[in-house]
């Protein structure tokens, strides 16, 4: 008998798949690998089946060549794709992962800077009037911030 026994048979909560994928506006000619010809003109449909594909190849990509992955997706999905093709889609993404992040922090840098203006701006005792964060010009720069980063607009 275990120490389990006496308490019943509990299973542990399945994380729920969270993935979703969205079409995206279409700019060349070459329609990438994970999408399709949308219903809407200018638009791609995602291709889950290759999207998944895609993420699990970035994994094996650790382990062996471009050009056995690229193989593995062809067989696998049944849509071709050249072990240049795979290189250029991860170097993309890798490259819009790192500028996506990079505008993320000077996004906080910028409303810390804000932040600090202002208190400066209550110290010395600026008039109301004559204040920058009275301005238009303001108002219109802070209603650009989304209340998700953190930015209340005025």
């Amino acid at each position: 008998m275990s120490e389990f026994d006496g308490l019943g048979k509990w299973i542990m909560p399945q994380p729920e798949d969270s993935t979703t994928f969205v079409s995206i506006p279409k700019f060349g000619r070459v329609v990438p690998f994970g999408y399709k010809e949308g219903e809407q003109e200018g638009w791609l449909d995602p291709i889950p089946l290759e999207l998944e594909a895609l993420e699990k190849a970035k994994k094996h990509l650790k382990q062996y060549s471009l050009r056995e992955v690229a193989a593995w997706l062809t067989t696998l999905t049944g849509r071709s794709i050249s072990h240049v093709g795979l290189s250029k889609r991860i170097k993309h993404e890798q490259s819009r992962k790192r500028k996506s992040s990079t505008y993320r922090v000077l996004t906080k840098r910028y409303e810390e800077a804000l932040r600090k203006a202002e208190e400066y701006e209550k110290r010395i005792g600026v008039k109301e009037e004559d204040s920058f964060f009275a301005s238009d010009k303001y108002r219109k720069l802070r209603s650009t911030f989304d209340s998700d980063l953190g930015v209340v607009p005025a």
